[in-house]
């Protein structure tokens, strides 16, 4: 649990230093937010390997199809690398860009999730009486 306060602070700091030197190198100021971002993911990167063994438990409990699992490992994936380089054009003062970037996220991840309606569109044909 501490490690939310330290990535709290992280980020508060972050923005504090980006605002300070914006005014006077805004070259800067995106760099350190940048490194600030990619301090807070290496800091998170070790509960990747816990959720990764959770989703291997579920596969094995539930007898379902792991490529299910995996598309929707893939799909939180692009959402995640999708939101983070919107934010990283936003800071950079391209919302307009930002806002392309997470249209098209959006339009991948539906994409991606069609096999996944579909698989469970058909359970639900196969529970019906007929």
């Amino acid at each position: 649990m501490e490690i939310i306060f330290k990535i709290i602070a992280i980020g508060l700091i972050t923005c504090l230093a980006t605002m300070i030197v914006r005014p006077i190198r805004s070259d800067f100021a995106v760099i350190i937010g940048l490194v600030g971002g990619l301090i807070i993911l290496f800091m998170v990167i070790n509960y990747l390997a816990t959720i990764f063994e959770v989703f291997k438990e579920i596969i094995g409990i539930t007898g379902l199809n792991s490529n299910l699992y995996t598309l929707l490992l893939k799909i939180i994936g692009v959402g995640y690398l999708i939101e983070f380089t919107a934010g990283i054009c936003s800071d950079t003062g391209n919302s307009s860009l930002g806002d392309k970037v997470l249209l098209g996220g959006k339009i991948i991840i539906l994409v991606m999730a069609l096999p996944i309606i579909t698989n469970i569109l058909q359970i639900i044909m196969e529970l019906l009486p007929t």
